[in-house]
C-alpha cells in the first residue's frame, strides 16, 4: 500500500467537484467524509446546495456514500438518511477498511472510486493507501480551534505540491 499524504486534486469546496471531472477520471463511486468536508460538524441536516450537488452526481451515474470516522453514529446516520445516501461508519481512516467496505457495498473497485475529504492524515492517506482517487477540499467553516489551525498549517505544504502538479496538468 502506498504511503502518500499528497492528494490528486485540491478544491475550495465540494461544489467545485463536477460530475464531468469524475466521469473523465472513470469514477462511478464517490466516497466522502462528512465533518468539515460536506458540512460543519455542528450542522445537523444537509442544506439544499448539498442535496442539489448529490442529485447532479446521481444524474451523471455516480453513486455517493459517506465514509466517516465519527464515533457517534446518530448524527451521521440521520444526516445520511435525510440525504438518502449510504453510510459506512467507524471507518478507521487512515486504515483502508472503511473504504474497502464501502466499495464492497456499492459493488465497485478502486479503479472506479474516489475519496473526498478535508484531512491529509485520515482521508487522503486512506485514499492513497486504498489506491483510489484522492480529492481534497478546504474545511467547511475553516480552521476554528487551535488544533485545527495547527493541522491546517501542517497540511499546507502537501496541498501546495498537489496544486503545482495540478497546474502542470492544465
Amino acid at each position: 500500500m502506498p504511503f502518500s499524504l499528497i492528494p490528486d486534486r485540491v478544491m475550495d469546496c465540494y461544489g467545485d467537484l463536477t460530475p464531468a471531472y469524475l466521469q473523465e477520471k472513470g469514477v462511478t463511486l464517490l466516497l466522502s467524509d462528512l465533518d468539515f468536508t460536506l458540512a460543519a460538524k455542528s450542522t445537523r441536516r444537509p442544506d439544499q446546495p448539498l442535496r442539489d450537488w448529490i442529485a447532479e452526481l446521481k444524474e451523471a451515474g455516480i453513486d455517493f456514500m459517506i465514509v466517516s470516522n465519527n464515533r457517534s453514529g446518530k448524527r451521521v446516520t440521520e444526516f445520511c438518511a435525510d440525504l438518502g445516501v449510504g453510510y459506512q461508519g467507524h471507518a478507521g481512516k487512515p486504515s483502508t477498511r472503511g473504504l474497502e467496505a464501502a466499495m464492497a457495498k456499492a459493488g465497485r473497485d478502486r479503479a472506479h472510486t474516489a475519496m473526498l475529504g478535508d484531512k491529509l492524515l485520515t482521508d487522503m492517506l486512506a485514499a492513497n493507501r486504498a489506491g483510489v482517487l484522492a480529492l481534497m477540499v478546504e474545511p467547511v467553516g475553516g480552521a476554528v480551534t487551535l488544533w485545527q489551525k495547527v493541522l491546517h498549517a501542517l497540511q499546507a505544504p502537501f496541498k501546495a505540491v498537489c496544486r503545482r502538479r495540478m497546474g502542470k496538468e492544465a
